[in-house]
């Protein structure tokens, strides 16, 4: 029997997730969107996955520019995640925004709690969404509380102890 798909979204809301943004630039068009489907591969080499959606507007440049970034985002930046997770305005999100350049040429979020600039080495067909695995080429951090999702809202990390 098909598993309803309102059903799967909500049994996957039950995870705790960290929130990043992924950024990605082809020429001179950059783009980026709110993921939370974000995940380590390998050590050796350093490989990463981030799981993005058919129809988003920043898989094309991922494909294109063969480079992305994943900014991990630090609590209090749940605006920032919201600019980017919605359709709106979204050819605007980077307005105003600060970002440096990583190593591969991706916008690394100002303020983010870590941001690692990939350069793209396999894209896999997955249902609705692609697969992109990267190789880091490039890692930034700074220290910071995590910005956290759990069943459909952010969340503050309770202290250790």
């Amino acid at each position: 029997m098909p598993i309803d798909a309102a059903q799967f979204r909500a049994a996957l809301s039950l995870r705790v997730g960290g929130v990043a943004i992924v950024t990605a630039q082809s020429g001179e068009r950059v783009h980026g969107m709110t993921v939370t489907d974000f995940a380590g591969v390998s050590l050796e080499p350093p490989l990463v996955l981030v799981c993005a959606d058919k129809t988003s507007n920043t898989l094309p440049l991922i494909e294109q520019g063969r480079n992305f970034a994943v900014n991990l985002l630090a609590s209090g930046q749940d605006e920032l995640s919201n600019l980017f997770a919605s359709k709106q305005d979204e050819w605007t999100r980077f307005e105003g925004l600060r970002c440096e350049r990583g190593a591969t040429g991706a916008p690394l979020i100002p303020g983010a709690l870590a941001s690692l600039a990939c350069r793209v080495v396999a894209l896999h067909d997955a249902g609705d969404h692609v697969i992109v695995v990267g190789q880091v080429e490039e890692v930034r951090r700074t220290e910071a509380n995590p910005l956290v999702y759990f069943g459909g809202g952010y969340r503050a990390l309770a202290p250790a102890g």
